[in-house]
Parts: C-alpha cells; sequence; structure tokens
C-alpha cells in the first residue's frame, strides 16, 4: 500500500517521494534524488543524504521514507 513516504516501482518506472525522485532505470540499479546504487534480490540500501531506504524483491522496488 502506497502513502506519501512509501512508493513501489518496477524496473524503467519512476515516482516521487515529496520532491524526491525515485526510480529504477534498469533491474538491480535504483536512484533517488540523484544518487544511485546497485541493489541485489531481497537486498535493502539506504540513501543516508536524502532518508531513503530501497527493498527490491523480485521486480518491485519499494522506495521508503526513514527518519
Amino acid at each position: 500500500m502506497a502513502n506519501e513516504n512509501t512508493v513501489t516501482v518496477a524496473p524503467h518506472r519512476y515516482d516521487k517521494i515529496g520532491v524526491l525522485h525515485c526510480g529504477v532505470t534498469e533491474e538491480g540499479f535504483v536512484t533517488v534524488g540523484g544518487d544511485v546504487s546497485n541493489i541485489a534480490e531481497g537486498e535493502t540500501v539506504k540513501f543516508d543524504r536524502n532518508k531513503i531506504s530501497v527493498t527490491r524483491k523480485g521486480e518491485e522496488y519499494t522506495f521508503a521514507k526513514f527518519d
């Protein structure tokens, strides 16, 4: 379930949390506000500067704001 602090996208898709662009440029490669990271199946990565974590489950990538 998406809310203003969480979005779920598939590869080659983008969305926003607040003013931050969040997306999956290709399978296993995510971006948040211009910062990028590789992400493996079942992994969670944190973008500390933007306070966003990304969790990958198959082709679903969930971006969530954290404190």
